[in-house]
């Protein structure tokens, strides 16, 4: 199976189509799908201490429920990009260059603020 992001987005179109789907994937609805899926993740880690959380993945039932939500949430994130024309690698690049910007490693070093 082919892991490139180009691959993925090729299927994905195939699959919405294939099936008459493409009507319903309007940014507004795969926001929201996406949200969905967030969500879905989140509530994996709900109540998790931070040291459990570091080690779901050893717990094969979870790690399993964790690993297909991380796959839904790229699947609409892959499928909302290719719906607005977004590059996504290229969004991510510019996205870390502004960050690296904004917090350089001198000045932030082992500090989570905010930059202002």
């Amino acid at each position: 199976m082919d892991h490139d992001l180009a691959a993925l987005t090729a299927r994905l179109a195939a699959f919405a189509d294939d099936r008459d789907w493409a009507q319903f994937h309007t940014p507004k609805n795969l926001v929201m799908a996406l949200a969905g899926e967030v969500g879905e993740l989140t509530a994996e880690f709900q109540w998790l201490t931070a040291a459990q959380s570091a080690t779901i993945m050893t717990d094969d039932e979870r790690g399993d429920r964790v690993r297909a939500e991380i796959g839904d949430v790229m699947i609409y994130l892959t499928r909302l990009a290719a719906v607005l024309n977004i590059d996504l690698i290229a969004a991510a690049h510019t996205k870390l260059d502004d960050s690296a910007r904004r917090y350089p490693p001198d000045r932030v070093r082992g500090s989570a603020d905010k930059a202002r």
